[in-house]
């Protein structure tokens, strides 16, 4: 993961392509930076949250988009950065198109229908309470209504929801320095969108009427999920992160067990 690749060849673009980072797509691969100012040059690690997202999901059994860390050389208005970027391939079949989950429910949803109503209409309850569940356990905060997907498929005239993706705004996304760092508390209940629930990630955990089967996160699966990160990120982050998720994972099995 090491070797950096020249991706000089890449278009970035925001208008268009969503979201609030740069994006680029070639070849049938999409392309993700974390935050990018024409200034201080390319800052944060929204990309290196997606893997670990991505890898925790894998462990819990959660369907989601799998994305690859990749260490490149990228051209953004003339000047070179040599940086940690996301990729991604096309998750949809052929025969699929896509609309936002916001503006499905703009289009289907019943006067006076609650949310949840609307969801268990479509027989979505259990995708969207893992959905809940993982956003409580990264402290997603950016899962509005375009941030998630539904796909429709023009020749088995189904819909589905899409798998999970566009988790890069979460963890310790907003810790920009060792001070920041060292103050953040991580069972904090921040403010996040979360277009299917409320602003509260801790309280949309009260949404979820039947616990969905996953399998269960052991301290031994860190080892996986922060494979090679180590050359991407400050260790000093990557423990915080750890004792951040087990954290919440912990009082996410608490919370469970009380309801059961």
């Amino acid at each position: 993961m090491n070797k950096i690749k020249d991706l000089t060849h890449l278009s970035w673009n925001i208008s268009g392509m969503g979201g609030s980072f740069l994006k680029s797509a070639d070849a049938g691969i999409f392309y993700k930076l974390s935050n990018y100012d024409p200034f201080l040059g390319i800052t944060g690690h929204e990309c290196i949250n997606e893997i670990i997202a991505d890898r925790l999901m894998t462990v819990l059994g959660i369907d989601h988009i799998r994305y690859e860390l990749i260490h490149a050389c990228i051209l953004i208005d003339g000047r070179e950065y040599v940086t940690w970027l996301c990729s991604t391939e096309n998750f949809r079949r052929s025969s699929e198109s896509k609309t936002s989950f916001e503006s499905f429910h703009k289009s289907n949803h019943m006067n006076h229908e609650k949310m949840m109503a609307f969801i268990e209409r479509f027989g979505w309850e259990e995708e969207i309470y893992k959905m809940l569940i993982v956003d409580f356990l990264i402290l997603n905060r950016d899962r509005h209504g375009a941030n998630m997907e539904v796909l429709i498929d023009s020749v088995s005239h189904t819909i589905r929801l899409s798998p999970l993706f566009d988790n890069g705004l979460s963890l310790l996304f907003s810790c920009k320095d060792l001070k920041s760092l060292e103050q953040y508390g991580i069972l904090e209940d921040k403010p996040v969108q979360c277009f299917a629930g409320s602003g509260s990630t801790l309280k949309n955990l009260n949404l979820i009427t039947k616990f969905p089967h996953l399998n269960p996160l052991k301290e031994s699966d860190f080892a996986f999920i922060f494979k090679g990160l180590d050359e991407a990120m400050d260790e000093r982050w990557l423990e915080k992160i750890q004792k951040m998720i087990w954290a919440r994972w912990n009082l996410y099995e608490d919370f469970r067990n009380q309801k059961l």
